[in-house]
């Protein structure tokens, strides 16, 4: 007999035994037995539920050599990884090149170390869940990026037939509303104490992103987020065809919730289990290191990076160009008489 089954039946036979002040029991005792044995079955049922939803969401996933460089990049130290890594495992293959690259970013002789003798590597099942999530954010991309090439499903007939027509000429423009397909019903925001979803039609009219790749961890983005806040408050009242969205470098939901909160970002954010999806071509392409701040249009085309000198970023080069660009839709210029 389970051990918690003997303490209910001797607790459930003392009562049985037990008179009232009339001289009667306060309970039957084949009744008291049948109570116990409904009880330790409704705890059976209830450690399976705890098992079925123990298996159901399992503990984060193992860490790759991208995600293990982005967590140097941002700030993490060497020990920092380490301890995730203790926990979560190594996801991918140790050789010389991901040593290079790991090494170039901060990886110190204990972290390579670790690694190279597969301390940390991760189990047949850890390294297939990552594939599997792997595969499964590379076809949100691909299906974000074939939704970005496709009309737009608000478009009027008429509208319809000019883009028609266009796409039949050999250069034609890139569709004004790029931006918007990436990025819409994949944002949040800080809104009463936790994070919403953000409206997507907020978006719809933007001309200019200014996409903010950072994290809780990065002291120069935790340095430079105040500013970007008061930059913010300070000119979208006048040009609200401005958006920031963050792109956090977090490795967690916390720890990118804790950021945004902390500082009281005005702007939306990509989803944290988004942000694999939508950043992908960005950040392997113009992304350096964080923190970092490109400037696009509703296009995307790219107006500004303080990542395109990876030696001496500048996130207020960025701005400065943004603060042109404002002047000389404040200022145009005029036409000359003929």
């Amino acid at each position: 007999m389970p051990p918690a089954q003997v303490v209910a039946t001797a607790l459930c036979r003392r009562a049985a035994s037990a008179p009232t002040e009339r001289g009667d029991y306060r309970v039957h005792p084949g009744a008291c037995l049948l109570l116990t044995n409904h009880v330790m079955r409704l705890l059976l049922i209830t450690f399976a539920l705890i098992a079925s939803a123990a298996l159901a969401f399992p503990a984060t996933l193992p860490l790759t050599a991208r995600e293990i460089a982005l967590m140097l990049r941002s700030g993490y130290s060497n020990a920092a990884v380490i301890k995730e890594l203790s926990t979560r495992h190594f996801a991918d293959a140790f050789d010389a090149d991901v040593e290079k690259k790991l090494a170039s970013v901060g990886a110190n002789a204990s972290l390579l170390d670790g690694l190279r003798t597969g301390a940390y590597q991760a189990s047949a099942a850890e390294i297939a869940a990552v594939k599997e999530k792997l595969a499964r954010e590379e076809a949100k991309a691909a299906e974000a990026a074939e939704a970005a090439e496709q009309p737009n499903e608000r478009q009027t007939p008429a509208r319809n037939d000019v883009a028609k027509t266009q796409s039949k000429r050999p250069a034609a423009a890139q569709p004004n509303d790029v931006v918007y397909r990436l990025l819409r019903g994949s944002l949040v925001h800080w809104h009463n104490g936790v994070l919403s979803r953000f409206d997507d039609e907020a978006l719809e009219h933007k001309k200019l992103y200014l996409f903010f790749f950072s994290s809780n961890r990065s002291k120069p983005g935790r340095q430079f987020t105040p500013q970007l806040v008061d930059y913010y408050n300070r000119v979208t009242p006048q040009h609200p065809e401005l958006e920031v969205v963050l792109f956090s470098a977090d490795t967690s939901p916390f720890a990118m919730e804790t950021y945004i909160g902390q500082s009281n970002m005005p702007w939306p954010a990509v989803a944290y289990d988004q942000i694999a999806a939508r950043a992908q071509g960005i950040q392997e392409q113009h992304v350096h290191g964080v923190p970092s701040l490109i400037l696009v249009d509703a296009a995307g085309n790219i107006l500004s990076n303080s990542g395109s000198d990876e030696n001496h970023p500048s996130l207020e080069k960025v701005l400065v160009d943004l603060d042109k660009i404002f002047a000389r839709e404040s200022n145009p210029p005029t036409a000359r008489k003929l």
